[in-house]
């Protein structure tokens, strides 16, 4: 297997789960050594009170051909954050790739209410989860990430632009949090670009997270009989998906090419040639426009 990331120097940030801990596999399995940060930890559970921790992440980055190291971590806490990238300076001396995957903010979303029905605090605490990391995490990080040309920051959020910006994303708080990653990466494109460096924002389709594979009542070996509940769930995809999406952009020689842009994972996958598990190409958020918003019968034929 030919690992063209070996070498490489890689902070997953959020990587406990779901997109985050496949993004760490995947730059793993390209050879990368993967920094797996997250809250929740063998000796604790976050808020989010899930049984996965970042050492299981490391552990299948290790197992995937790559070295994973695990790093519990508040991305709200700067003193965190800074004395992470302190680690990580000092035990390899340079940063190749930074993903902002931090978001933890599912049970605090109310959804389809109207701002005046919104619980103020849990929406302030997601814009915090959602952005405030995000930002917390690139002060810090980006310092080293710039010590050489061609590093990559990915910022991981739900939706491109061009589907953000014309669609209600569920409620006045996650619609904010899902727009300002994906101008998060813009703004730092810009500021990355005079050093050689690039920013994108990047989306999964509908992803087959953990959590979801729960509410549809599947597991990923019969994840198909979901579509009893929702047809539209033979769209999705697996997690290594987008991971597999942020391997490819991490070995382009060319990726500044993709500065400042929005785009998502099956996009990606047709211009870089990786496929899902199953070897499929899932174009989720054409699937979404075309097929979903436009009130058509579900059908994912020429879609995946």
């Amino acid at each position: 297997m030919t690992q063209p990331l070996a070498g490489k120097i890689a902070l997953v940030a959020g990587a406990t789960r779901g997109a985050g801990r496949q993004i760490a596999v995947q730059l793993g399995a390209a050879g990368a050594t993967v920094y797996a940060t997250g809250r929740s930890s063998r000796t604790g559970r976050s808020e989010m009170d899930r049984p996965e921790t970042i050492e299981e992440t490391a552990e299948l980055v290790t197992e995937a051909g790559g070295t994973g190291i695990a790093a519990q971590v508040d991305h709200l806490v700067p003193e965190q954050v800074r004395d992470l990238v302190a680690r990580i300076d000092a035990e390899q001396g340079q940063l190749d790739v930074l993903v902002n995957d931090i978001w933890g903010g599912d049970p605090l979303v109310t959804w389809d209410k109207p701002v005046w029905e919104q619980p103020l605090d849990a929406g302030f605490r997601t814009l915090r989860l959602a952005i405030d990391t995000h930002i917390i995490t690139s002060h810090f990080a980006l310092p080293l990430l710039i010590r050489k040309p061609g590093g990559l920051l990915v910022e991981m959020g739900d939706g491109t632009k061009a589907y953000n910006d014309d669609n209600y994303r569920l409620s006045v708080f996650y619609d904010l949090a899902k727009v300002s990653v994906n101008r998060l990466a813009f703004s730092q494109a810009h500021e990355l670009k005079p050093h050689g460096c690039t920013a994108v924002a990047l989306t999964p389709g509908w992803i087959r997270s953990e959590a979801m594979l729960e509410h549809f009542g599947v597991t990923e070996d019969n994840w198909r009989d979901g579509a009893a509940t929702d047809p539209n769930f033979l769209i999705s995809e697996t997690p290594a998906f987008v991971g597999r999406a942020v391997a490819a952009l991490a070995a382009d020689d060319d990726k500044a090419r993709w500065n400042g842009q929005s785009v998502d994972a099956g996009t990606l996958s047709k211009v870089y040639g990786f496929t899902d598990l199953d070897g499929s190409q899932p174009e989720g958020f054409r699937y979404i426009v075309e097929v979903v918003d436009a009130g058509k019968p579900s059908d994912v034929t020429g879609y995946r």
